[in-house]
């Protein structure tokens, strides 16, 4: 894997292998527990054998012998309909991205824009949903409420590399992570190796995305529009209908550009302070904005 990009971290694989630091995935991959991988590995199977196992993981990883397993994938019923489809790693695969996480993260969390509060340490829906208040209480009404189709399975793995690359250069954990983002899917009797998207249903999944829509953020934050996003979904608060649709314009340019598209029936634009065009967001139905803008009056 080549990076093309300014290089600033040249040595981590070093640092994922530590003992300590797989220790420690070990120990957050068995609190959220989860279900059996494609061996019929359990957590509990896991931890029965916990210093053999993670002692194999440390020497494959500082060897470069470690191939990622598998994915099963199977598909989980939406709230509003259709299904959506979820990846279940094997726990050493959970264990050994964990251990990534866990050392990238300090490289990417302070690059990433405060528009962005979905699925980052000490960043919450109700932080998200405050600061889509704040704005409306700031007189930005109209709203272009977005959602990104099939987002999860449209990122270019490609573009999304270079974007790592931008910060890492070390050649075993870029492998690592191309191994991930390529990693065998099963279901039933098909397998296949995806092209594009993130593994979903990966530890890691949240961090790849985030750091995917990170050039959105920024573009938003320079041209001084008040996004607040999580995860895919987002929303871009202004105070006229010709901001909101130039917002528009400008999401849709850069999705097109990275190889995304907006939902057409999950993407509008509305004025807020009307009774009939409050908007949806993280669950949570905002349809009291019109009463608080009477009684403000």
């Amino acid at each position: 894997m080549e990076c093309s990009r300014r290089r600033k971290v040249h040595s981590l694989i070093d640092k994922v292998y530590d003992p300590a630091n797989l220790a420690e995935a070990w120990k957050r991959v068995r609190e959220n527990k989860g279900s059996a991988d494609i061996d019929g590995l359990t957590v509990a199977g896991f931890e029965q054998r916990q210093d053999e196992l993670l002692e194999r993981l440390h020497k494959q990883l500082r060897e470069k012998t470690y191939r990622p397993s598998p994915v099963k994938r199977v598909a989980i019923p939406k709230l509003g309909g259709g299904t959506r489809n979820l990846g279940i790693p094997s726990v050493r695969d959970r264990v050994v991205q964990q251990a990534l996480v866990q050392k990238m993260n300090p490289i990417f969390e302070p690059l990433f824009a405060d528009c962005s509060l979905g699925y980052r340490p000490g960043r919450s829906p109700h932080m998200a949903m405050r600061k889509v208040w704040r704005e409306i209480q700031e007189g930005n009404f109209w709203i272009l409420d977005a959602d990104l189709r099939a987002y999860f399975d449209s990122i270019d793995q490609k573009r999304l590399v270079d974007l790592i690359c931008d910060q890492i250069s070390d050649g075993p954990v870029l492998a690592l992570l191309e191994g991930f983002l390529q990693q065998e899917i099963m279901k039933d009797m098909a397998r296949w190796r995806p092209t594009t998207g993130t593994p979903q249903g990966a530890v890691i999944l949240p961090l790849l995305a985030n750091l995917y829509l990170h050039p959105l953020d920024l573009r938003m934050e320079q041209s001084g529009f008040q996004m607040v996003r999580y995860a895919d979904g987002f929303v871009i608060l202004c105070r006229t209908e010709a901001e909101a649709l130039a917002a528009l314009r400008q999401v849709e340019t850069w999705a097109a550009t990275n190889g995304l598209t907006l939902h057409p029936d999950k993407t509008r634009v509305g004025d807020s302070s009307q009774p009939a065009q409050g908007f949806d967001f993280l669950g949570y139905g905002l349809r009291q904005v019109a009463d608080w803008c009477a009684r403000r009056a």
